[in-house]
């Protein structure tokens, strides 16, 4: 039988601390310091000494401010996040099948892409047929997004339309809930691309409207949706585009808090009030592989925001403070290369968005670096939620890494580094005029070139890219074969049809009503032709820095 240790032999605290550090420096394979992705220095080890900070005034309870660990009481114990699982390929039909496949796997809310064509502000028979339905659903009418959401009852399912300004998408799902009879006062769900500011800085396969125009056709779109569907959530600050693009964690976090203040500061030079349309904000954010880093990134923008409404716009409406955010497993982090490997990112990924507080998640597919994802492929990225939230308990506990040594000095640290970010985009005017100036892409392109310096240089390990390769077949790549081109010739046919159909008179007028609106500020222009708001407002090119 083991004696209990004599109590004069254990080493006082001073003195613990000096053997660790000691044993430490013996056995460590490198002195050389370990910095994240935001470049902040990550210690081999933290302890009561590193976060000194006051439990009530920096943390708190959840649902109570500064929100530090969750927007509500209860975060997952009481509602878990919804599974809003991204989906756009083929035809109109080809899109139900699946999303109505994903629903019964466990989906609980709808999100459908466009295809490319769609985002550029084409039409079907204006581009080539091969790379319709590659990446997204082709949706040009009413009758097309009637197919696509068959089965989906609108008044209950939230549905998230990933539709940059003008919004046709939302105006075809709102003309389909008249269609159906549907009270747009039941009507809930996200604009998931309205964030202009993004597509100008980090998605230029968008179509763009000029700067000006685009910034119009929003503040138009929140005051539209705000009066006629009040459920709806007219505004999604993006980050995902920035940090895929090549933003640090902390970076993406900043631009977009500081796009978040240019929106609100639009919408009140409108003559509305904070507490109208502060509710309705919400946030769209990638999550890379860096788990620790992204969940402290999360937890401090969700304090930062809290105090911005309070003291900077003077919210009084607890709802006005929520910092909702819809959080995607980042792309940019899967490889071509061993694609398998990439369902353990993708959990990762997860996890980080889920301990971070998040209040829906799209999980990636393994096989997205490769193509649409394959059915195979969604279905196992649907599991991945269903597995962490029922198998590993994952929303048992409310914020389990809140008094962390380690999450809360992070959490500190990634504070100041967003509120640095963002004091520059201050400096330089806000949001809007960073933007056209070309310092946000100057920043991010910065930020994206040095970290791919340290994957070249090996610095940083992507296994089987740089590190663990092994020689692959091309059976090893399974991508999803594109769509059936004598049944996309078919839906195009049929658009020609329905074009040439219609009554051109009334065509005309529509668009000769909207050139009016565009040239008159006190119409608003929300859910017109992309073709004529572009001649009317310009059209808006790259902002490339050099």
């Amino acid at each position: 039988m083991n004696k209990p240790l004599e109590a004069s032999k254990l080493s006082a605290p001073e003195t613990a601390a000096k053997q660790w550090q000691r044993e430490f420096a013996a056995t460590a394979v490198s002195d050389k310091p370990v910095q994240n992705r935001s470049g902040i220095e990550v210690k081999p080890l933290y302890t009561p000494e590193d976060w000194q900070g006051d439990y009530a005034a920096d943390l708190g309870h959840p649902g109570q401010a500064p929100y530090t660990r969750g927007i509500y009481a209860s975060m997952h114990r009481g509602r878990t996040w919804t599974q809003r699982q991204l989906i756009g390929l083929g035809t109109p039909t080809d899109y139900n099948a699946r999303l109505l496949d994903m629903i019964a796997q466990g989906t609980t809310a709808v999100s459908l892409i466009p295809c490319n064509s769609v985002f550029r502000g084409y039409d079907m028979d204006e581009v080539h047929a091969e790379l319709l339905g590659t990446c997204g659903v082709v949706a040009n009418t009413v009758e097309h997004m009637d197919q696509c959401l068959a089965g989906v009852d609108l008044a209950r399912t939230s549905c998230a339309m990933n539709d940059p300004s003008p919004f046709t998408l939302l105006a075809l799902m709102l003309a389909t809930a008249k269609k159906r009879g549907v009270d747009w006062k039941k009507i809930s769900g996200t604009s998931n691309q309205s964030d202009y500011l993004s597509h100008f800085v980090a998605n230029h396969m968008f179509f763009r409207i000029a700067l000006p125009g685009a910034r119009r056709i929003l503040v138009d779109h929140i005051e539209f949706c705000q009066q006629q569907v009040p459920n709806w959530n007219p505004m999604s600050v993006v980050g995902q585009h920035m940090q895929q693009a090549g933003a640090t964690p902390a970076e993406a976090m900043a631009f977009t808090l500081c796009s978040a203040v240019q929106y609100a500061e639009d919408c009140i030079a409108r003559g509305m009030q904070a507490d109208a349309f502060l509710p309705r904000f919400t946030f769209f954010f990638d999550i890379s592989v860096s788990l620790f880093e992204e969940i402290a990134k999360f937890r401090a923008g969700r304090r930062i925001w809290a105090r911005i409404t309070r003291e900077r716009f003077g919210a009084r409406d607890p709802r006005s403070w929520r910092f909702k955010f819809h959080g995607q497993t980042s792309g940019v982090d899967l490889t071509r290369q061993q694609p398998l490997n990439n369902i353990a990112r993708v959990t990762i990924q997860a996890m980080a968005g889920i301990f971070g507080g998040l209040q829906s998640l799209h999980t990636d597919a393994y096989d997205e670096a490769l193509s649409c994802p394959t059915e195979f492929g969604a279905r196992i990225a649907v599991n991945t939620q269903n597995i962490l939230r029922e198998e590993a308990h994952l929303t048992d506990v409310i914020d389990p890494l809140g008094g962390s040594y380690y999450i809360e000095a992070l959490t500190d640290e990634m504070e100041q580094k967003i509120l640095a970010v963002m004091a520059q985009v201050d400096t330089a005017g806000g949001m809007y005029r960073a933007v056209e100036q070309g310092l946000v892409q100057k920043m991010i392109g910065e930020s994206a070139r040095a970290f791919q310096e340290r994957i070249d240089s090996g610095e940083q390990t992507v296994v089987g890219v740089n590190a663990y390769q092994v020689e692959e077949s091309r059976s090893d790549r399974q991508a999803l074969p594109t769509p059936d081109p004598a049944k996309m010739q078919t839906h195009i046919a049929a658009f020609k049809a329905y074009k040439e159909a219609r009554s051109q008179i009334a065509v005309r007028a529509a668009q000769d009503g909207l050139a009016a609106a565009a040239n008159d500020p006190k119409q608003n222009i929300f859910a017109r032709v992309c073709a004529t708001l572009r001649r009317e407002l310009g059209f808006g090119q790259p902002l490339v820095v050099v």
